[in-house]
């Protein structure tokens, strides 16, 4: 299943570099790994996780909240990759990249003023 995802991940985005950060398979565009991209991946026991270090960006659906910014989208380990939907996600990710890095602050403090009120 982690084949797959880095898989689908790897062929929506094929610009992004890859590489182990923190023990997690990370991607980041032009090495810039300061502000490496999520996904990552990573195989806790029962589960694949697809974490997205701007998911606040991305459209909720199947991710649940972490940090303020940070969303992630549990796989169940006996289920199949949805590989449209995980392609979906990465281009969204990407998309929405320049506008959080320049403003990552007002982002961030919305998020955090959200996560607070729930």
């Amino acid at each position: 299943m982690f084949v797959q995802l880095d898989a689908a991940i790897r062929q929506a985005a094929p610009e992004l570099d890859t590489a182990i950060k923190y023990r997690l398979l990370s991607y980041t565009v032009d090495q810039d790994w300061r502000h490496r991209e999520r996904p990552s991946c990573r195989v806790p026991p029962r589960a694949c996780e697809w974490r997205g270090a701007r998911g606040v960006l991305l459209p909720l659906g199947v991710l649940r909240p972490g940090t303020s910014t940070l969303m992630t989208w549990d796989m169940p380990r006996d289920g199949d990759v949805d590989t449209a939907a995980v392609a979906s996600y990465a281009r969204n990710a990407l998309a929405t990249r320049d506008h959080f890095l320049v403003n990552a602050g007002q982002i961030s403090a919305a998020a955090r003023a959200r996560a607070h009120t729930r």
